[in-house]
């Protein structure tokens, strides 16, 4: 009897010809998982197509909920935008979707993996790293990787073995309810404007009237938008609402973990909206100090989670922190949307600690200016015996 594989499967081209080497090669028994993570795919063609080419069982996880709370939540609470662009929809899915993988695996009695990856991106680590960080034994077979192969090859390689792939797209696209990353194709040209026809959220063109947004915000995560109050139907309505207004597009010179450079078009309505408000909304609440560090520390954690390392101790320990300051982080922020363009216009909140009377220019101001210069002699103390000054 042959030896259990689990293959991350998505019905494309990857990990399509992946279920025939897995046989021919390895003589595993194949069993393929697809991880609902918020893609707007056909999860039953995508399942009869993985008997069909070979798979001895399939399973369909819908894992969205776990997605918006495990791993969506604490990237709005870290702001987490990788190059300062990029808010890691598909580097947040695949750690999920690897420890489904696991589950699926311990079902079956097994501890060999198999993944679509290619030796050239970012999700070759995502994977593996999580996978061996549950099971550290783990037998991770990678056909792409191991055979080199380019896009060319596989595609030869899917007719040799009389499997079928439907080229849906010029472009590799991924997605999930945090955002869609679309790249190949023409777009492989950096001087290249990407044609209209990539998107899918967003309209590029949008001229519809002004709208204003509200966002309610408890312990730094969005708990209702505009009267909506489920997580997922929160994150749905922003992806809607913001993309017909033209909010969320990045366009994108990205490093990949490996070193390459790569030009990376993301729609991201929600992702964008939410960080934006999340920001502004502690800008009100957290003091300078506090903010000064944490964005220090939400750089270190964009860039752990889009190397792989989502369950390195780092995270972890970066979480404690930013979890305690967002225990102030509640309020409600107003934004506006127009032809583009994202604004927000106003915030309020319980934990403010900005005070009207204090920095207010009117009679009304509390504040005593005169104290003020004593307090700046001493703090340009040091500054005044520069090289000048001791001549």
């Amino acid at each position: 009897m042959s030896e259990k594989v689990v293959l991350a499967f998505s019905g494309g081209l990857d990990t399509s010809i992946s279920v025939s080497w897995l046989m021919k090669k390895h003589n595993l028994d194949v069993i393929t998982a697809t991880v609902d993570v918020g893609q707007d795919e056909d999860f039953e063609a995508i399942e009869k197509k993985a008997y069909a080419i070979g798979a001895s069982k399939h399973y369909t996880i819908d894992a969205k909920n776990e997605f918006i709370t495990d791993y969506i939540f604490p990237a709005i609470k870290s702001n987490a935008l990788y190059q300062n662009k990029y808010p890691l929809a598909t580097a947040l899915g695949r750690p999920l979707i690897a420890y489904k993988l696991v589950e699926v695996a311990t079902k079956e009695g097994t501890k060999i993996f198999s993944h679509g990856c290619t030796g050239k991106g970012n999700d070759q680590a995502r994977f593996d790293v999580t996978l061996r960080s549950v099971l550290s034994d783990a037998k991770i077979i990678a056909p792409v990787r191991e055979e080199n192969m380019s896009r060319d090859e596989e595609i030869e390689y899917a007719k040799d073995l009389n499997v079928s792939i439907e080229k849906k797209s010029q472009y590799s696209i991924d997605e999930n309810l945090w955002g869609r990353s679309i790249e190949g194709g023409i777009l492989e040209d950096s001087y290249e404007e990407p044609p209209k026809d990539i998107y899918k959220w967003i309209d590029i063109e949008s001229n519809l009237p002004t709208k204003y947004l509200e966002i309610d915000f408890s312990d730094g995560i969005p708990v209702s938008i505009d009267g909506v109050t489920d997580s997922l139907q929160m994150i749905n309505h922003l992806n809607t609402v913001a993309g017909q207004y033209g909010i969320g597009v990045v366009d994108h010179m990205e490093d990949r973990l490996m070193g390459i450079k790569s030009r990376e078009i993301y729609e991201a309505p929600a992702a964008f909206t939410l960080i934006e408000a999340h920001k502004d909304l502690e800008k009100l609440v957290l003091t300078r100090n506090e903010l000064e560090m944490k964005s220090l520390l939400e750089q270190k954690w964009s860039w752990m989670i889009y190397s792989g390392l989502f369950v390195d101790p780092l995270v972890n320990a970066i979480n404690s922190f930013i979890n305690k300051t967002q225990e102030r982080v509640n309020g409600t922020v107003k934004l506006k949307l127009k032809n583009g363009s994202l604004t927000v216009v106003g915030r309020k909140s319980e934990n403010s600690i900005y005070d009207q009377n204090l920095s207010s220019y009117s009679s009304s101001s509390n504040f005593n200016q005169t104290f003020s210069k004593g307090f700046i002699e001493i703090w340009g103390l040091q500054s005044k015996f520069n090289e000048g000054d001791k001549k």
